[in-house]
């Protein structure tokens, strides 16, 4: 179980006690004013602006340990990052499958008991731009390669600890998490707000209502004020800006589990070099590749590189923490000769879930999990 009980710290007793003299204290200053659809700085040195989406640098993440700082974390909205004040802001739980209706503010959240994790959080189409680039067959949406992910630490309550309070029902099925961003409009169609069932199996195992991510309050295009952790699952799963938690009785569709991510739960295996895509590197000088790889389904068992094209494989050496749901660090020293190369990583979980080296392609891009060939040249 990744969830790690934990009593009320000396810093969250501090913040509380704060708090009751000054309400404003619970409000990030950047939630008080937005000027486009991402709130933080996206400086090129570390994010790729895809608009309303920026993703992760992997070539600038080397100097960084296993979690990913929040300001280098990468943003995926489908509309906008919202402005919430958490003086006001509420979770309302309701519906057929509990017995009692909740109006739980942020402060009823905090004094619930705290728990944490560590947990990577990854768009489902990440990596989608490699259906068209290596496989022929290009899908529409947002070009991610591989920096629509990233590892974080976790604080805030079991989402099971919220269904419990509410009454939860034998005969519940799905949690429905709705977000407060805007309504999701596209074709002149409005779907309405972000909202996509959770089986209530899951909800109950290792699902947090997260407040705080890396040892800091949300921020706001990360879901402040609070937002699910869906660990190993896709990231939509992992709703901002919670809003609501309607608790059914039968099985739920909504256009997030139907028109789109159809069928989609766990994350499959993958990997990525801590490299510029095309880098440079000076021939017969010795280099340490160095890498990540993670799996929704389970820890990585091993990491193989090859630095022709696929020819040849050689085991990287793992480095450091090795968690279920989150990734494990890898390196690979190679002195390259001059010309250019295609460099491979391929994972194995502890499933025995192997990278293939082509996936079948889907409408949405989806899940492409087949080995990245990473071009570099050598001079």
């Amino acid at each position: 179980m990744l969830i790690e009980k934990a009593g009320l710290s000396r810093r969250r007793f501090l913040q509380l006690a704060a708090a009751a003299a000054s309400v404003p204290l619970l409000l990030p200053r950047d939630a008080l004013s937005q000027a486009g659809p991402i709130v933080k700085p996206l400086p090129p040195e570390w994010f790729v602006d895809h608009g309303t989406n920026a993703e992760m640098r992997w070539d600038a993440v080397r100097e960084l340990g296993r979690l990913i700082p929040n300001e280098r974390f990468f943003v995926r909205n489908h509309t906008r990052t919202p402005a919430i004040d958490a003086r006001t802001w509420r979770l309302a739980v309701s519906g057929p499958g509990i017995r009692r209706p909740l109006s739980l503010s942020y402060r009823d959240l905090e004094r619930l008991p705290s728990c944490s994790l560590e947990s990577a959080i990854e768009c489902a189409g990440n990596g989608r731009s490699f259906f068209g680039s290596q496989q022929g067959t290009p899908a529409s949406g947002t070009p991610w390669k591989l920096g629509a992910v990233g590892v974080a630490r976790w604080r805030g309550v079991r989402l099971g600890d919220v269904l419990e309070r509410a009454g939860l029902r034998r005969s519940a099925v799905d949690v429905v998490p709705q977000g407060l961003d805007d309504p999701y409009v596209t074709g002149g169609v409005d779907y309405g707000r972000v909202r996509r069932p959770l089986p209530v199996g899951k909800a109950l195992d290792d699902v947090l209502v997260a407040l705080e991510m890396n040892g800091r309050d949300l921020p706001p295009d990360h879901g402040f004020p609070a937002r699910l952790v869906v660990p190993g699952w896709i990231g939509i799963a992992s709703i901002k800006w919670l809003g609501s938690l309607e608790v059914a009785t039968e099985t739920v569709t909504t256009p997030w589990n139907t028109r789109w991510y159809p069928g989609l739960s766990v994350q499959p295996v993958k990997s990525a070099f801590e490299l510029a895509w095309d880098a440079a590197l000076r021939a017969g000088r010795r280099v340490v590749l160095h890498g990540r790889s993670w799996s929704g389904h389970a820890p990585i068992a091993k990491v193989e590189v090859s630095m022709d094209g696929g020819a040849r494989w050689t085991r990287a050496r793992l480095e450091g923490a090795n968690r279920e749901r989150s990734w494990v660090r890898w390196q690979l020293p190679w002195t390259p000769r001059p010309g250019r190369h295609e460099l491979l990583a391929r994972a194995t979980d502890r499933t025995g879930l192997v990278q293939p080296a082509t996936v079948p392609f889907n409408e949405g891009g989806y899940q492409f999990w087949a080995v990245v060939r990473h071009p570099v040249t050598v001079a």
